[in-house]
């Protein structure tokens, strides 16, 4: 089979949470431990680093990622979902999985999972895996995928876990409470693996200690410190930091979720340093900051993709994400703010919208997943909470027409899910 034949074997054959939603879910680890042995247990060959959390996780791992690479190790990165190429999920040094290592990998072991009907999130995670064994990695920066104390990522024992903050998302899994969602999430501390927190809430805070208490392991809460003294957001984009331990620092990510994440990432640093696990210096740290997405490869994260008019893209997707969100576009000057809105079928919708500016216009739109909720629901929804604006059967059209629509001083947001950025950028990149 060819790449994209075989890219398309793995769609069809491995349930995709992406399109598809819960019936991709699989409870439990077997076919995790059954893989693992099958593949001889790649992950105990290098260090690895756990992220989990319900949003900040991806950039969080990215500019840790980053700050290794700087510092001079080899360095895996393992994230999800893709935004236009399956293979942005495996990296190392912030080069994307070749694609005859996917061709191979498939082709040699198919006879040996089909039986397991693995999910697509398991055998990802077991070609991640392995292929750092092969790459031989110093370490990989591991991103949960869903939850944590059942996903599949969780069979590692890494040098340090990080949990980024708990918000409602995917509750039909993990549970309709903060602290269930935590204690789910929690799973990923390990005795004697000291774990950072980023953020808490009072439900939140004592499901942590808890359960670093039963394990015996030392728990950090970057709130309680904070490494981040003030921040200035440019308007041209990224954020300069004051900071307790390294200084000034530019951070080439924007968006306002971004001073938690750099928070959280800061003090994770730090953990790292303390316990010797890794040698990083002050300009490691600067570095990994400035240059995220040139190191890595991050795509997606208030990412500017016309400047005349402005237009920004951004996968924040649920309402812990677009509390941040909505502060960002309170900010921005503009003469008329454009926002092209789609969103997936299992998210907090109306709590969504109802964060939204009344006085913008609305372009709704669907991605091109199975979960993508159509754009003349969301616009209906949408008009309960005081919003107005048209459907568009595609992201590109929808784009396309706010593009045209808007004078230069105008502003464009372009988000509400994951998918939807996926799809402009997939576009953008034809």
């Amino acid at each position: 089979m060819t790449y994209s034949e075989t890219v398309q074997y793995l769609y069809e054959s491995a349930p995709l949470f992406q399109n598809v939603g819960k019936t991709a879910y699989k409870e439990g680890l077997a076919n995790t431990f059954a893989l693992d042995e099958h593949f001889g247990h790649p992950h105990r060959k290098y260090k690895t680093i756990h992220v989990a959390g319900t949003n900040g996780k991806g950039s969080t791992s990215h500019t840790l990622a980053a700050i290794l690479q700087n510092a001079g190790y080899k360095v895996g990165l393992f994230t999800s979902p893709h935004l236009v190429d399956f293979r942005e999920r495996i990296r190392v040094n912030g080069e994307m999985v070749s694609e005859q290592f996917v061709v191979d990998f498939v082709a040699r072991n198919h006879a040996f999972f089909e039986p397991l009907y693995p999910s697509f999130f398991e055998l990802t995670t077991a070609m991640a895996f392995k292929y750092f064994e092969e790459q031989e990695m110093d370490v990989a920066v591991v991103e949960v995928g869903l939850g944590g104390r059942l996903d599949c990522t969780n069979i590692i024992h890494p040098e340090l876990s990080v949990i980024t903050n708990i918000s409602f998302d995917h509750v039909q899994f993990l549970g309709e409470t903060l602290a269930k969602i935590a204690g789910e999430k929690a799973g990923i501390i390990k005795q004697d693996i000291p774990v950072v927190i980023g953020e808490t809430v009072a439900e939140t805070r004592p499901i942590f200690e808890a359960k670093a208490a039963e394990v015996s392991t030392p728990i950090v809460f970057a709130e309680d410190k904070p490494e981040v003294l003030t921040y200035n957001i440019k308007k041209e984009g990224g954020i300069v930091y004051q900071t307790k331990s390294y200084g000034e620092l530019f951070g080439e990510l924007g968006g306002a979720c971004q001073v938690k994440n750099t928070n959280t990432i800061l003090t994770a640093v730090g953990q790292l340093i303390a316990t010797k696990s890794f040698d990083i210096k002050a300009d490691d740290v600067r570095e990994g900051f400035a240059h995220v997405c040139e190191l890595t490869g991050l795509m997606g994260r208030w990412q500017t993709v016309c400047e005349h008019p402005k237009a920004v893209c951004d996968t924040g997707h649920n309402l812990g994400g677009f509390k941040h969100i909505v502060l960002q576009l309170a900010s921005q000057p503009c003469k008329q703010m454009r926002i092209v809105m789609g969103m997936v079928n299992d998210k907090d919708i109306n709590g969504v919208l109802a964060l939204l500016p009344k006085d913008a216009t609305y372009y709704f739109t669907q991605a091109s997943v199975q979960r993508a909720l159509p754009a003349e629901d969301i616009r209906r929804l949408a008009e309960r909470h005081g919003l107005s604006g048209q459907c568009y059967p595609t992201v590109a059209e929808a784009y396309q027409t706010a593009l045209a629509e808007a004078d230069s001083d105008d502003f464009i947001y372009i988000g509400g899910s994951s998918f939807v950025v996926a799809d402009l950028l997939t576009y953008l990149k034809t």
